[in-house]
């Protein structure tokens, strides 16, 4: 908990876990693999002799594949934050386009946890803040499963204690 209460949009202080770089890179695994299979059936399926664009393509998925699989889940991580005070919950997510958000617990309704098979495996969960907002709810992906559980109680508890409708 932070000692200065106000509600203020600034960076939130804890990141995710560490495992999240593997399971980001697991899950950006599975595009990449659906490209490289859409362009081998490709290469089968074309009759013509000139395989000119197909090496090209396939450079080009190499790369740019490579890059994403590689670069995506540490920026990733880096990006993405999370923090609980007595008033309010803050994240920030992202890696190409990032958001900060913060919801006041007065808005608060609901504070789910998730768990994937590749995140069960890794031992992390992903806490879902659903607010009384246009926004949408907050998520905060990747953390270790005592932490997630830690937080949703916190949340639980802190939101009821709340003497706000969350409307």
């Amino acid at each position: 908990m932070q000692t200065q209460e106000a509600a203020t949009l600034r960076a939130p202080a804890n990141l995710v876990s560490p495992r999240a770089v593997t399971l980001w890179t697991v899950e950006a695994l599975v595009p990449v693999t659906g490209l490289l299979v859409a362009q081998v059936i490709w290469w089968f399926v074309d009759d013509d002799p000139a395989r000119g664009a197909h090496w090209l393509v396939g450079a080009l998925w190499l790369a740019l594949s490579t890059a994403y699989v590689l670069v995506m889940p540490r920026w990733r991580r880096r990006v993405h934050r999370w923090e609980a005070t007595g008033r309010a919950i803050y994240t920030q997510t992202g890696w190409v386009r990032q958001e900060r958000r913060i919801a006041p617990m007065s808005r608060v309704q609901t504070v789910d946890l998730e768990r994937g098979p590749i995140a069960q495996l890794l031992g992390l969960a992903s806490v879902t803040v659903t607010t009384a907002s246009a926004a949408g709810p907050l998520r905060i992906h990747a953390l270790d499963l005592p932490v997630a559980t830690e937080l949703v109680e916190t949340l639980s508890a802190a939101a009821v204690l709340e003497k706000g409708d969350a409307t």
